[in-house]
């Protein structure tokens, strides 16, 4: 089931209480934000990093920047998701940078490879998907980040453009060309 159709059977979420009671150090509603944003975040992150490590460690540092910051966020006209992925976009861009300074690490695998198993499927998902991340990456910024914002994280066009701080109709744009891109580039592989 979709995430929107969750939502939809989920209680009304009213996220300008949840994100008041929480400044006021309720737990609960803390809880409740953590829960409401976090499969998003995660999503969005891991779409823009190949390591599922990683992954876990950078939405893991988001949340806390959003926890840091919390007390000081003020409601502007733009809903509390833009703040949140305006934190976790420019968490990701630091980790990308301090991952091209340090060089990147491999995580060890802690299974034993199942050879009676026939593990096609899987490996050519994971194949896909590592090619989809490569190719996206030599889209100009902006079309990545939508593109990321959108099916990484599953946002609404009007929630990418205000995580973007752009018009709805210059994400279609952006998308648009995106994935007219990512098209040519699978058409030449």
């Amino acid at each position: 089931m979709e995430d929107s159709a969750l939502e939809r059977l989920a209680p009304e979420f009213d996220e300008h209480a949840a994100v008041v009671a929480a400044q006021r150090g309720d737990h609960a509603a803390l809880s409740e934000l953590y829960a409401h944003y976090f499969p998003r975040v995660y999503r969005y992150v891991g779409a823009r990093l190949a390591s599922s490590h990683d992954a876990e460690d950078v939405t893991e540092e988001i949340f806390l920047k959003i926890i840091d910051n919390l007390p000081a966020y003020q409601f502007r006209g733009l809903p509390f998701g833009a703040w949140v992925f305006r934190i976790a976009r420019n968490e990701v861009v630091s980790h990308v940078r301090r991952q091209k300074v340090r060089g990147t690490t491999t995580q060890l695998s802690e299974t034993i490879a199942d050879d009676t198993a026939d593990h096609t499927h899987e490996v050519e998902m994971q194949l896909t998907i590592a090619m989809v991340r490569t190719l996206t990456e030599r889209l100009p910024d902006a079309q990545r980040e939508v593109i990321t914002l959108r099916f990484g994280a599953g946002l609404s066009v009007a929630e990418t453009a205000q995580a973007l701080k752009k018009s709805e109709n210059n994400v279609k744009v952006l998308q648009h060309k995106a994935i007219a891109r990512l098209q040519q580039m699978v058409q030449r592989l």
